[in-house]
């Protein structure tokens, strides 16, 4: 899978958060109906999508014939994305070749129900696999193509079969990945041969018509009720190709939702890009697809795993964003769950376990914005803050909140303990907290108000923490460009940043942010460019410091010297390029760091 270069229009539905008690009626009537053959139920679009509105955290499974390759191809290993050895960018495997290797991949230990084990252990709600990646190798019992794990492998069972009947068992949604556009080995696929078998010229409509098409409409009837169907980098293709793809799916799936990446912006919900959690709140329904290493597929030399706090971090979030983390697994080619996947999903679910109205229940962040010390999710006249940095000072500073508060407690193995706070400059309330965090990776504070939540969302530095400043909350006059970056560190393992980049002599990137408590702050930049740079920061358009660094062709922090703000209040903070190459020069982030004495 690759990241979509043009992101789609995130629709402007509002977010509805409903209750995850809801969640068995999902299944009841119209798609109970479903399940026994029934393709033709009916439901109104309130209906549709239950499961994604209120499951919020997802398992996403990248498994077929290039699990079993594992990254490689004729002893050769391609580090990147293993799903793509088809592609000259990576082994550039030939077609016939690659399509006769699949008579060697034989998962057999591979088991439903454990997956599904590991999915609920982990506390997600809806589980969605590859039912046909770019290669082309359907992974259920195709009735259009002989390609498929049924008719082509020793293996001869129907894997998506027995996962939609596990899922089902075990009380979560079930949905599948299906390539609409991109087919490497299929005639008149993108990407694939231009010839059928008998040498004749055969274009997209013809694969379209033969093989996408008639399988959309067999995975969205002979699997049971389905949660979504995402579709995947939908390049150039016709909109009257997508429309016939959400039409069919709405039809005989009335409950599911179709995922953005259908193209035109015909689908029901947005996905960002390929491992991106999002710096501030976004509207609409939408996702995040992740993964828990750095790989979809199984790669044989992929340990990178994410650790369980960052798992539950990111899933956080996300939330707090206002979107659903779809985090991936990639089975091995026996078909069994790497192990370390297992146990960080396994331990990050426990932590969920303790505080499911966090993830089921809750809603986006009154700041628009993760905080220093963490983030923050609402839920009717509450906010629960969730502390992933626990400041060992036995103080936490919150900027901004401008709404009454009526009690706060910390959430502590189930019992709600009392805290003492009183109210700083700029709304910012300074709370007394014990020196030892109750949790090992998220601690929470539950804070009751007279009303909604409300906060100021500019910006806060910390009196006691590293803030980092990124480029998505600068602003840039018109002598520097400011755009979002997406790179690929592998091929296929893609990084996100928001810079400031064709620098002119004057021009600058500002944010305006609130100093809690005056004090001296280290600052550091994060930049990448050319040679040696020289930069200044300047507050208020007076106080400056300037530094000369080093540059290389990657991003990376440099220390830059100490500001001093004489008061709390709020301030604008100016960065300005004033030696080097001002056309490959470009600046992602301000750090503030504030220094004790």
């Amino acid at each position: 899978m690759q990241k979509t270069k043009n992101r789609f229009k995130i629709l402007s539905l509002a977010v509805g958060v409903l209750f995850l008690s809801q969640l068995a009626s999902a299944q009841n009537t119209g798609m109970n109906e479903m399940w026994n053959g029934n393709a033709t139920a009916k439901l109104d679009d309130n209906a549709r999508g239950k499961i994604f509105k209120e499951g919020r955290y997802a398992m996403f499974i990248h498994f077929g014939y290039f699990s079993h390759l594992a990254n490689v191809w004729k002893g050769k290993t391609y580090y990147g994305i293993g799903e793509w050895l088809l592609n000259k960018n990576m082994a550039g495997a030939p077609v016939d070749e690659y399509m006769r290797g699949v008579n060697d991949f034989n998962p057999a230990r591979f088991n439903a129900d454990s997956i599904v084990a590991v999915a609920k252990d982990a506390g997600m709600k809806y589980i969605i696999i590859t039912s046909k990646h770019h290669d082309g190798f359907a992974m259920f019992h195709s009735k259009v193509s002989k390609f498929n794990i049924v008719d082509a492998t020793p293996f001869k069972r129907d894997i998506m079969k027995e996962l939609s009947v596990a899922c089902k068992k075990g009380g979560i949604g079930f949905g599948f990945y299906y390539s609409q556009y991109q087919d490497w080995t299929t005639p008149g696929g993108n990407g694939g041969p231009q010839k059928d078998a008998d040498g004749k010229a055969v274009d997209f409509d013809a694969y379209f018509n033969n093989r996408c098409l008639p399988e959309v409409e067999q995975i969205t009837t002979d699997y049971g009720p389905l949660a979504l169907v995402w579709f995947d980098t939908p390049g150039d293709i016709g909109k009257k190709y997508v429309e016939k793809l959400v039409d069919v799916v709405h039809k005989n799936q009335p409950g599911a939702f179709v995922s953005g990446r259908v193209g035109h912006g015909l689908g029901d919900y947005s996905t960002l890009g390929d491992m991106e959690v999002p710096r501030k709140n976004v509207p609409g329904l939408w996702e995040s697809v992740d993964v828990t290493n750095d790989s979809w597929g199984y790669a044989w030399y992929d340990e990178n795993w994410k650790s369980p706090k960052t798992i539950l971090t990111n899933a956080l979030s996300t939330i707090a964003r206002g979107g659903n983390y779809m985090l991936n697994i990639g089975p091995k080619g026996d078909g069994t769950v790497p192990q370390p996947a297992a146990l960080a999903l396994r331990s990050a679910g426990n932590w969920i376990k303790r505080y499911p109205e966090i993830v089921y229940k809750s809603g986006r962040s009154p700041w628009g914005h993760a905080l220093p010390w963490g983030d923050a999710v609402t839920r009717g006249n509450s906010i629960s803050l969730l502390i992933y940095n626990w400041p060992a000072s036995g103080k936490l500073y919150i900027p901004g909140l401008q709404s009454a508060i009526k009690n706060m407690a910390l959430l502590n193995n189930g019992k709600r303990e009392s805290l003492a706070y009183k109210k700083g400059d700029n709304n910012c309330y300074i709370v007394n907290i014990p020196v030892k965090a109750p949790e090992k990776m998220v601690s929470v504070i539950e804070i009751n108000l007279a009303g909604l939540p409300k906060a100021d969302e500019t910006l806060n530095i910390d009196p006691q923490m590293p803030t980092v400043l990124e480029g998505v909350f600068a602003v840039a006059n018109d002598q520097v460009k400011k755009s979002d970056e997406h790179w690929m560190e592998k091929f296929g393992e893609w990084k996100h940043v928001d810079r400031f980049t064709n620098w002119n002599p004057s021009g600058d990137a500002t944010w305006t942010a609130d100093i809690l408590k005056p004090g001296y702050y280290q600052t550091q930049l994060n930049y990448k460019g050319e040679n040696k740079i020289v930069w200044r920061i300047t507050v208020n358009g007076k106080q400056f410091i300037q530094n000369q660094q080093s540059a290389s062709s990657v991003y990376h922090w440099y220390p830059m010297g100490w500001l001093h703000f004489d008061k709390p209040g709020r301030y604008t903070i100016s960065v300005s390029l004033q030696e080097g190459k001002g056309s490959t020069s470009s600046l992602a982030g301000l750090q503030l760091e504030p220094v004790a004495f």
